[in-house]
């Protein structure tokens, strides 16, 4: 490659939208991008994937320059394969449900019939509890509603594998690569031994026991972008890949605001929590990820605008006119069902409706305040486990609400650091690229200007509101 700069590029296949961005390899700096959505739902054909790639890389220009790409994706979602190759199924995304009653049972078989044993083994097996969101639980859903799919199924890969098989220059099923940070979210891969759990594999599929990607290394180059010379690094989930664009380091908790809410710490200690809260992942530079994850996060903020008939910057002003604890209206938004706590068929409620609290700015606060106190429970959880936090770096759609900023230091306990909007997990994919094409030991230093640090009194009644009545939800 002729020229002076050196340039790669980061992939983000979320659940909406792929996302691409070429950025220089040395400074990090952003030199150009592109986007394409993904279908709606949680059942998606993989080959739309695929086409939002081809779309958003011609979008940001063409790969024609680039010298080394990496792909982050969504996590958990399973995508099956036949001998040759091709998708059995629509994969089911990580947000699809229908396998909670899965999750049940094979917590209850390991724990031969006793739910806390069971919980217990799988926590000491592979540093998660099953919950409907894992792979391990959609292929037990797989197993028993359709088994003539599961027995077509030779390969069983993630959203971040599959995309980087289908662009790389092999193809065979032996070439499928995945890396730490997303095949610890699959409920038969150990963030703490780093190997597979293949008897709990074939335990989710009834018996079945079908072939799995190799897990690379951090900065493992796994091949060349078919019909360019760029290499191919590893890739890996989407919430290590934000860690890594955000440049994460231990005593730092990442908590993302997007489709879903999520809590991550960065950590040098494997992490087993036996209730499943916190799910033991592993990060993509060889360190830890201990995540606490919640279905319902910036979409809660859209579906209060919508109900007032405001915009989101209408909503953020409504929201800070009222006062703290929006006088005892308590809003617990588990609108799509809830993955923490494990209630995928629960819905949203609103506690403490009076005359007085029946206002609009009195529903936005507290629309803002229980999309907050739910994160912050997850923060308290990650920290029960003996993870350090130091501070906390908000990010996703909705950290860019003046509300959610102002309001989140007080609920979270701690000063929040909000760096500039950005496509997090793109840009992680991209410095691991980077990585990977340098073949130093650590990835590189970019730098990282415009963040704002937001501090605030800790609202603690706030919180303390919100457990009272989140108490009585959990019960439904």
């Amino acid at each position: 490659m002729s020229g002076a700069r050196r340039l790669v590029a980061g992939v983000d296949t979320s659940t909406q939208a792929c996302k691409v961005v070429v950025r220089d390899a040395d400074t990090g700096a952003l030199v150009r991008s592109g986007r394409a959505p993904h279908p709606p739902g949680t059942e998606v054909p993989p080959r739309a994937w695929e086409a939002a790639f081809t779309a958003a890389a011609a979008q940001a220009g063409g790969l024609h320059d680039v010298a080394a790409l990496a792909v982050g994706g969504q996590q958990h979602g399973m995508v099956c394969l036949d001998a040759d190759g091709e998708v059995v199924r629509d994969a089911l995304l990580w947000n699809d449900v229908r396998s909670a009653d899965a999750a049940h049972d094979l917590i209850l078989e390991l724990g031969n019939g006793d739910e806390a044993a069971g919980r217990q083994a799988w926590a000491d097996a592979v540093g998660v509890v099953p919950v409907a969101s894992f792979t391990a639980t959609k292929l037990r859903w797989l197993a028993d509603a359709e088994p003539a799919h599961a027995d077509r199924t030779a390969a069983v890969c993630l959203p971040h594998d599959w995309l980087t098989w289908r662009i790389s220059a092999g193809r065979g099923l032996g070439t499928l690569t995945t890396d730490r940070g997303d095949a610890s979210g699959t409920a038969y891969w150990s963030a703490r031994t780093g190997e597979y759990r293949l008897d709990l594999l074939e335990r989710a599929m009834r018996g079945r026991r079908p072939g799995v990607p190799r897990v690379a290394g951090p900065a493992e180059r796994i091949g060349v972008l078919a019909g360019a010379d760029a290499i191919l690094g590893p890739g890996t989930g989407d919430n290590a890949a934000a860690a890594l664009g955000l440049a994460a380091r231990p005593g730092d908790v990442v908590v993302s605001l997007g489709t879903s809410g999520v809590v991550s710490a960065v950590t040098p200690t494997a992490v087993a929590d036996v209730t499943g809260t916190v799910a033991g992942f592993a990060d993509a530079t060889g360190n830890h990820l201990p995540l606490v994850a919640t279905l319902n996060a910036a979409r809660v903020l859209d579906a209060a605008a919508a109900l007032l008939g405001v915009d989101h910057a209408a909503l953020s002003e409504l929201a800070l006119s009222a006062p703290s604890g929006a006088d005892g209206l308590v809003l617990v938004p588990y609108l799509e069902g809830e993955r923490t706590p494990n209630l995928p068929h629960a819905t949203g409620s609103v506690h403490g409706l009076t005359l007085r609290t029946s206002t609009p700015a009195h529903l936005a606060r507290a629309a803002v305040e229980g999309l907050l106190c739910g994160l912050a429970d997850g923060i308290e959880a990650v920290a029960a486990q003996g993870v350090s936090i130091e501070r906390v770096l908000l990010v996703g759609g909705a950290a860019r609400s003046p509300a959610v900023q102002q309001l989140a230091p007080g609920i979270f306990g701690r000063p929040v650091l909000v760096p500039p909007p950005g496509e997090y997990v793109a840009d992680g994919a991209a410095r691991q690229a980077a990585w990977a094409l340098s073949g130093a030991e650590a990835p590189p230093e970019w730098p990282q200007p415009g963040s704002r640090t937001f501090e605030a009194p800790p609202a603690s009644r706030v919180r303390e509101r919100y457990a009272e009545v989140r108490g009585r939800t959990d019960g439904q």
